[in-house]
């Protein structure tokens, strides 16, 4: 991926700002809400407002880019539990996103305590102070994975933020779930704006239950999994459906270092040959019901 040296914000429907990514040809937030929905669908999903009560809360920030979610999880501990102590760990590929958040003070509306963290996480990588430790990993989400593997960190909250599986499938493949799986304490939730089939399938095979959550600013929910079904919503019979149709066979990616174009290629082969019922079939018998997804 090529780093590239500045981003042009965009204004988003709560008053915050997003960027676009010409690489990947999507927005790094909802234009519903970029603030509200690093709130919504990620803090509030993973359960942190109650969380917060605890002495200390480890979080995985997958996907950190513009800081927002990892901005939204502090602000909503410390205003709960001021004394609580955090241990984050942020993946991001390219280190152009949180500098230019920085630049253009994109990071305006968080409190003046999380808008110092955030800046010294941009350009340090880390911070560490009375109740922070954080460290910001660049690279290969795939590769730093591993990192925080081998130090055995448990996240009580993981937040899974990349572009879209048809984007950025290698991020979304069974493997890549399974090590954070890995990672996710055994109370922990795990959430995500997607509800793509594929990703959902992914999750399941990575040993976590799902459910459904409010996605701010799309007309489809958003997923939450955890290691059982406490706490989570239950899937509607026309997401339970969708994940028997051709598109829930997952991405896959055996040695976390294929390219985007042969994991495509190797879920397009696995569609061909399966007896699945086509994704377009489910759409159809659906269509009259006023789909969500």
């Amino acid at each position: 991926m090529s780093t590239q040296p500045d981003f042009s914000p965009e204004l988003t429907n709560d008053g915050s700002y997003t960027f676009f990514s010409e690489e990947f040809g999507e927005w790094f937030h909802s234009r519903g809400g970029a603030y509200d929905e690093a709130k919504l669908t990620f803090v509030a999903a993973t359960h942190l407002p109650e969380k917060a009560k605890r002495d200390k809360i480890y979080l995985l920030d997958i996907c950190y880019g513009l800081g927002y979610n990892t901005a939204a999880a502090l602000e909503t501990i410390w205003r709960i539990n001021p004394d609580c102590r955090v241990y984050l760990m942020g993946l991001e590929i390219n280190p152009a996103v949180p500098v230019s958040a920085i630049a253009h003070n994109l990071v305006a509306g968080w409190s003046p305590d999380i808008r110092r963290i955030l800046a010294m996480l941009a350009t340090d990588h880390q911070v560490k102070c009375d109740r922070l430790e954080a460290r910001l990993l660049i690279g290969d989400a795939r590769e730093k994975i591993q990192s925080v593997i081998q130090m055995n960190f448990q996240a009580d909250s993981i937040f899974l933020d990349p572009f879209s599986p048809l984007r950025c499938p290698s991020l979304w493949t069974v493997e890549f779930l399974q090590q954070l799986a890995t990672c996710l304490s055994p109370d922990g939730h795990l959430a995500t704006y997607s509800c793509a089939a594929a990703a959902r399938t992914a999750l399941q095979f990575a040993g976590l239950t799902i459910g459904s959550t409010q996605a701010i600013g799309r007309q489809w929910p958003g997923t939450v999994a955890s290691f059982t079904e406490y706490d989570l919503s239950s899937l509607s019979q026309q997401e339970q459906e969708h994940l028997r149709t051709r598109a829930a066979i997952p991405y896959r990616d055996p040695n976390l270092n294929a390219s985007d174009q042969e994991i495509v290629q190797r879920r397009q082969q696995e569609q061909i040959e399966s007896d699945f019922e086509p994704a377009s079939r489910w759409r159809k018998r659906w269509a009259s019901k006023q789909p969500v997804l």
